[in-house]
């Protein structure tokens, strides 16, 4: 049994007329009539009832109907879907985040692919670090990536979506609150709260070279996974830290945010993807993200 037996059934059955059935299948009567009688032989049963004046259901025919006409909508459903699919209306784009650096970018991306493509759907990978990110993103274990550059993965690309400028968090009674701008040789002789090192942060890794072109290495006396723990600990007294102008929505009480003296040190947030990865459902993502966040125009110092 073959789709064109159902429909060449469904539509006898609905105009009750062989001729006026071949004429909205747009073929000759005959192939029609032989592909009735070839459906009747293989279900075994006679579907209609045929006279020189009138055609009829049989029971059997009766019985058939309903079951026939849902396999027909089931088939043009999944075609349906299927091209929807390849045109990047359904589907499903794994993204990697981290923490409080995306509180915006994130939700604007998340909503406009909602609004413009609901059958969509966007898995958020949490707690994903850029570098991390950039390596799930290289291995296929991502879509997409909010990572900050370089990008130096073969095969990635990647769109800058905001710069961001390495500032200075302490707390309200320290020493060097008062200042509207902090040297950064300054904090020489400060315990820092930073995030894990060796886990792919590129906050930790700017920390690191800001202070080395200050003259020294930072001393970590406190890790902590996220840029809230990181900031709470800060205002708690527990130490200072180097954190982003994104950040600066975190608002604790004992908590101040100064500018570091200077050229100031700017990172760029950018989305990354893999060149070759063949999603129809990434490329549609990618193009709302032109408009829900666009590359911004660099900020001289």
């Amino acid at each position: 049994m073959e789709f064109r037996h159902l429909n060449a059934f469904l539509a006898v059955a609905e105009e009750l007329h062989f001729g006026r059935a071949a004429k909205r299948l747009q073929m000759a009567q005959p192939p029609l009539s032989q592909q009735i009688r070839q459906l009747e032989r293989e279900l075994g049963v006679a579907l209609f009832e045929r006279n020189t004046r009138s055609v009829r259901l049989t029971s059997a025919g009766e019985s058939f109907l309903a079951p026939a006409r849902t396999v027909l909508d089931d088939l043009d459903l999944a075609t349906r879907a299927a091209k929807a699919a390849g045109r990047g209306e359904f589907g499903r784009v794994t993204v990697g985040f981290a923490g409080a650096s995306s509180h915006e970018s994130l939700p604007l991306l998340t909503r406009a692919v909602r609004a413009a493509h609901p059958g969509l759907e966007l898995v958020m990978r949490g707690q994903t670090y850029a570098n991390v990110a950039l390596d799930r993103v290289a291995d296929g274990s991502l879509d997409l990536g909010f990572v900050r550059l370089p990008v130096t993965q073969p095969g990635v690309r990647a769109r800058v979506i905001d710069e961001e400028e390495l500032i200075c968090a302490l707390p309200s009674d320290h020493r060097l609150a008062g200042h509207e701008r902090i040297p950064i040789e300054e904090l020489a002789s400060e315990v820092f709260v930073s995030f894990p090192a060796n886990a792919g942060s590129t906050v930790r890794e700017a920390t690191v070279k800001a202070c080395a072109e200050g003259g020294f290495t930072p001393k970590v006396v406190q890790e902590a996974p996220d840029s809230y723990t990181i900031l709470a600990l800060v205002a708690a007294g527990v130490g200072v830290t180097l954190t982003l102008t994104s950040c600066q929505h975190i608002q604790q009480t004992g908590l101040v945010y100064r500018r570091l003296a200077g050229k100031a040190m700017r990172l760029h947030a950018a989305l990354a993807w893999r060149a070759d990865n063949p999603s129809a459902a990434l490329r549609t993502v990618l193009a709302v993200a032109q408009t829900a966040l666009p590359t911004p125009v660099p900020v001289d110092d």
